[in-house]
């Protein structure tokens, strides 16, 4: 089966954010044919959209997955739902977990609700920075590498760079 590379924004503002973080890092390990390769430090940021609520801790992880992005996407919606976020909720509300698909491979991909590139991708240093934590893909539309996306970024906000983070959860082999 062929491995997809994909980039998973991860973000929470709600409670026990670092905990909310790292189980949904640790669930996204479990999926079948998916590990977690890489994670991006942790930083606190600055809410976008509405701005009357708690900073939000971002990340990248990287992921290596058979999973079509149509299904991934349900997977992580699945695993938010999981952890506490109502299936419905109004844009730039506070939430318990956000996973956001960024980039699949090198594929630009649309349907229904989900496009990749992520569409907002190149205007947040919440992602753009976390990403080069981990690597420095090409933005498969824009062709420009995400260094190259963060030094035109429009974006003004101050990462603070919080944490480093890991898998903690092993998958446990089939005896």
């Amino acid at each position: 089966m062929l491995m997809h590379k994909v980039y998973i924004g991860i973000g929470s503002n709600i409670g026990n954010r670092l905990l909310h973080l790292q189980e949904a890092v640790d669930l996204l390990d479990l999926l079948n044919n998916t590990s977690v390769c890489k994670i991006s430090s942790i930083y606190m940021t600055e809410p976008v959209g509405e701005t009357e609520q708690n900073r939000f801790y971002n990340g990248v992880i990287l992921l290596e997955s058979t999973l079509p992005p149509e299904e991934l996407r349900l997977h992580c919606k699945t695993i938010e739902q999981e952890l506490g976020r109502p299936a419905a909720y109004p844009r730039w509300s506070p939430r318990v977990i956000d996973l956001d698909i960024l980039l699949y491979d090198d594929q630009c991909f649309h349907a229904g609700t989900l496009t990749i590139p992520h569409s907002e991708l190149h205007r947040r240093k919440f992602v753009l920075v976390p990403m080069l934590d981990i690597a420095n893909p090409v933005h498969p539309a824009m062709k420009q590498t995400i260094q190259q996306l963060l030094v035109n970024c429009n974006d003004r906000s101050v990462l603070i760079r919080i944490k480093e983070m890991v898998v903690i959860k092993k998958r446990e082999s089939a005896t």
